[in-house]
């Protein structure tokens, strides 16, 4: 297979996990004789030291002519006061490339259930994939604040729903086969419509489908007493950004979490969730496996190469049961060997 991948290290710590990301990649390519066209471009920060602008109009393109992005890391301190931030940049490659479905798993392993807050009892067996939408609701909604009173619309159209409703639904007839709608249907007149269109949008499509209902605040509490019941996981925006944080409590630590952001057409943006993290910058002390599980989602979800992600996960976390891993996850490798460690499994 050939695809065009473009790298976008970023800042921060975000150039050394895209190298890991990179060398993976490559060693994907090599063993199952793919062609992988990698460039790197500018993006965040970096971008705007050398150009003035978070997301160059170079960058745009590239990313758009891709078959897939890798995003190291955007934003620090550096920028904190600047006119424009690094994080302007992420927004813009997102609406750019009509990303309306952000996709972040939990997935649960042994050696580190003494790091998550919940007992190890519960974390067995959790997989969970949590599908937010990414673009809508009362994040991007018409805004005002005054002195004594402020106000934020969230709305919502069928179609913005449909189309997140779908991605979930394609997802859960690969996994388990069972989705949990989260909303707030009692208070809401935004959750009322996407539980609407989420009865009428099953009923038709994915019979097949087991569906369950959840509210959001129900949800929050079941996430921690009941994790391993959880397959997908399908919300608006706001519901979606604090449930994948608590999501994240259930892994132990940030360093093992990926993500996607995904459309209906083009390329999608794969990243880690960790930050840039700019206090460790250049150090090797970064974890990069949740750059290289970002990676095996790209090759998955990206290039639909199956096989060739599973290979990348199952070498991640080979790793982690032979305890070759950063220190955040009490190894003593940095960056570079907790890479060549991943790298030694695949080729």
């Amino acid at each position: 297979m050939k695809a065009n991948i473009v790298l976008l290290p970023g800042d921060g710590i975000g150039p050394e996990v895209t190298q890991a990301a990179k060398a993976a990649l490559g060693a994907i390519a090599k063993r199952f004789g793919h062609e992988f066209a990698i460039s790197e471009a500018l993006m965040g920060g970096a971008a705007i030291d050398a150009t003035g602008e978070p997301l160059p109009a170079k960058t745009l393109a590239a990313c758009q002519e891709a078959d897939a992005v890798f995003l190291g890391a955007v934003g620090g301190p550096k920028w904190d006061k600047s006119e424009k931030r690094p994080e302007q940049g992420l927004l813009a490659i997102r609406k750019a490339l009509g990303l309306y479905a952000n996709l972040r798993p939990a997935v649960t392993h042994p050696a580190l259930y003494d790091a998550s807050p919940i007992k190890a009892d519960r974390l067995e067996g959790v997989d969970i994939m949590v599908v937010r939408e990414l673009t809508g609701g009362i994040y991007f909604g018409e805004k005002e604040e005054g002195t004594d009173a402020a106000w934020d619309r969230c709305a919502y159209s069928g179609e913005e729903v449909d189309r997140v409703l779908h991605q979930a639904a394609r997802l859960a007839k690969k996994r388990g086969g069972k989705v949990t709608m989260v909303d707030k249907a009692n208070v809401l007149a935004t959750s009322r419509l996407w539980r609407r269109r989420t009865e009428a949008l099953f009923a038709e499509h994915y019979p097949e489908l087991e569906l369950e209902f959840l509210l959001v605040d129900a949800a929050a509490m079941h996430l921690l007493s009941r994790p391993a019941s959880f397959d997908v996981l399908v919300t608006e925006n706001l519901f979606g950004d604090i449930l994948t944080d608590e999501a994240a409590m259930l892994v132990g630590s940030l360093g093992m979490l990926p993500s996607a952001s995904l459309g209906n057409s083009g390329p999608g943006l794969f990243e880690p969730c960790h930050g840039s993290a700019p206090d460790i910058a250049g150090q090797d002390k970064a974890n990069p496996f949740a750059a290289l599980l970002s990676s095996a989602m790209l090759l998955e979800l990206g290039l639909g190469l199956t096989e060739e992600a599973q290979i990348l996960k199952e070498a991640v976390y080979d790793c982690l049961t032979q305890g070759q891993c950063t220190g955040d996850l009490g190894g003593k490798l940095g960056t570079k060997a907790a890479t060549q460690a991943v790298l030694a499994r695949i080729i």
